[in-house]
């Protein structure tokens, strides 16, 4: 007989009232707008709303908002016009304190959102998104390059018991000063097999000098692996953003293009894409740096850095320790002591080797950590024209005792908590290997056209409008079922996708039409085989149930084979593939839930409980 449990009414009301939930953020699309952040965590106040509203009337552009939303001053607009307009204006005015970038600010109610609920982002050829033009720094590149073999040569120099002056980088390359010169030639013989990226040679007005230089050869393959580095640091951190199928693809010799599709938090992706934030440990100079500064006295080994968490000048050592580079895992944590903010850091082998090598030597001695910042801003001439300026900021934000000897694993304290997270993100996606400038930044349009997604998507309802009919006229009441079924799979397949964060795109669409049609193609075998068992003389109610159990195992089958092809393409798949493949993947398994259980759930409800059955319209 035609049965279906209590409780699978039950998981399908529960099913159906999540899908309707999850799905509904799509129906709110978001506003134009531009972000205003202030700059160094500063918190925004009514004044700067002021200030915006005025300006933004200044140049009268209208808009529909201007309010304080999560730490930043967001204005929406009525299109993309005016936002493109007001970004522009507002960045001229502001750009030196404040970050101004242009977004899309969510319409989705605050009860949706509460409960996680958020619209499902649509890929570059649909939506548009954000395109970001990026350079490399080059010469950022071979100064972190060189400052990397002036450790190197003092370590070795140091080793040897050859004592020098001064080993520093100058625009010719790097100038070992040798405090005796009758080792000069055993320095030559020790430098030249160990650096082998330098090419040493003596200075004659000095005899105590040597000079390394880098070859053409040595510093155009220091550009390309820095380019090359980036490019994959910035997948990583794309990654951490949750975009999915970004483009990021290198161009030119020292050029990246990242595009981002469907970015909500322009102001979040600079940051996290052109930030350069990153640690420094060094060892402490003990002295009186303030003192040594005024006098000229600071040894040559040392630096004085004047912004500390202390208030005064401290004196560092100029041999690095470890840096950012070296560092596997970050996470943003509390000190379980003090309760403030700090960084919880796994360093590699060689990091944690010579971590572990530095403080089994210098227990009871200080250590510097130094916290590095890069900012960049656009700054007007008098001739009209603009400048991009790049400030870098250094800040020792401990130099605290060392306690006992650790090597890989520690923690360090010192920054707020949003450094402490914006840090530990960037460390963990990796360091840059050299500093990025975003040299260009603006919204892009759909790369198919709004006529093209227009036509595209009335094709997609003209066809599920015509399937629809022919079921209802064709199959009649079992027509109407197979709707619902068809119905509830569309909705399912949106609720998933958006709560997994999926990127709809071109190709994503053609997946929900094959899932359609995946669907139909169910709901005519359980339709046409309920025909047979009539036909056979079973009884309606028999039909029923039978039609449903004897094309289940049918439906599993076709499903399973073309489930595994929408695997291997999500696996091995990228891009537009790998989309297709993902929505492949949730629209089969959503149609043999609605096919195969929905659809005789509603089939029940309308016949289960009519015992003398005589027919019923298929």
């Amino acid at each position: 007989m035609l049965e279906f449990a209590r409780w699978k009414f039950v998981v399908m009301f529960l099913v159906l009232l999540a899908s309707a939930l999850y799905a509904m953020p799509n129906l709110y699309p978001s506003d134009p707008a531009v972000q205003v952040t202030p700059q160094k965590g500063a918190v925004p106040d009514e004044a700067l709303v002021a200030q915006v509203q005025g300006m933004l009337k200044a140049k009268n552009i209208p808009y529909k908002s201007v309010a304080i939303e999560d730490k930043s001053v967001i204005v929406r607009l009525g299109d993309s016009d005016h936002q493109t307009q007001a970004a522009d204006d507002l960045n001229d005015e502001l750009n030196k304190t404040h970050s101004v970038a242009m977004n899309l600010a969510s319409t989705v109610p605050a009860w949706l959102r509460s409960i996680g609920a958020e619209p499902m982002s649509l890929g570059l050829d649909l939506q548009g998104g954000v395109h970001f033009l990026m350079e490399v720094d080059q010469k950022a590149a071979r100064e972190k390059a060189e400052n990397a073999f002036v450790d190197n040569i003092r370590g070795s120099l140091r080793e040897k018991d050859i004592r020098y002056s001064d080993v520093s980088r100058d625009p010719q390359g790097i100038r070992v000063l040798l405090s005796n010169a009758a080792d000069r030639n055993k320095a030559l013989s020790l430098l030249s097999p160990q650096v082998p990226e330098l090419s040493f040679s003596t200075v004659d007005s000095d005899p105590r000098m040597l000079r390394g230089t880098l070859s053409a050869q040595r510093v155009q393959e220091i550009a390309t692996k820095a380019i090359e580095q980036n490019v994959i640091v910035l997948r990583n951190r794309v990654n951490n953003l949750g975009v999915a199928e970004p483009i990021i693809q290198r161009q030119g010799s020292n050029r990246i293009v990242v595009e981002l599709p469907g970015v909500q938090d322009m102001t979040k992706a600079r940051d996290m894409l052109g930030g350069t934030a990153t640690l420094e440990f060094r060892a402490v100079v003990e002295g009186n740096a303030a003192e040594a500064q005024r006098d000229g006295t600071v040894p040559p080994d040392a630096r004085v850095y004047n912004d500390s968490v202390y208030g005064s000048p401290i004196m560092l050592s100029k041999r690095l320790l470890v840096s950012g580079d070296e560092l596997v895992d970050a996470t943003p944590q509390r000190d379980p002591t003090t309760g403030e903010p700090s960084v919880s850091i796994k360093l590699n082998n060689a990091g944690g080797n010579r971590m572990f090598k530095h403080t089994l030597e210098n227990v009871g001695k200080r250590m510097g950590i130094v916290y590095i910042e890069r900012t960049s801003f656009t700054e007007e001439q008098p001739d009209g024209s603009k400048k991009r300026t790049t400030q870098i900021t250094e800040r020792v934000i401990s130099a605290s005792t060392i306690q006992g000897v650790f090597g890989k694993d520690f923690q360090t304290t010192g920054l707020s908590q949003e450094e402490a997270t914006n840090l530990a993100r960037q460390l963990k996606a990796g360091a840059l290997a050299a500093p990025v400038d975003i040299v260009e930044q603006r919204v892009i349009g759909p790369t198919l056209g709004a006529e093209n997604i227009r036509r595209g998507v009335q094709a997609v309802l003209y066809s599920f409008g015509f399937v629809m009919v022919f079921f209802v006229v064709y199959y009649k009441m079992f027509g109407i079922v197979t709707n619902i079924a068809l119905l509830l799979n569309l909705l399912l397949v949106v609720a998933v996708m958006s709560l997994l964060g999926a990127t709809l795109t071109l190709p994503g669409f053609a997946g929900i039409a094959l899932t359609v049609g995946m669907s139909v193609d169910a709901n005519v075998l359980i339709n046409e085989r309920i025909r047979e068992e009539l036909r056979s003389g079973n009884s309606p109610l028999a039909s029923i149930a039978a039609g449903y159990d004897k094309a289940s195992g049918t439906i599993a089958d076709a499903n399973v084979t073309a489930l595994l092809g929408g695997i291997a393409m999500a696996v091995f798949g990228s891009g537009p593939i790998r989309g297709f493949g993902i929505t492949l993947i949730i629209g089969i398994l959503t149609s043999m839930y609605t096919a195969v259980s929905v659809s005789r759930g509603f089939a029940t409800l309308i016949y289960g409980r009519r015992r003398k059955l005589a027919k019923i319209s298929i």
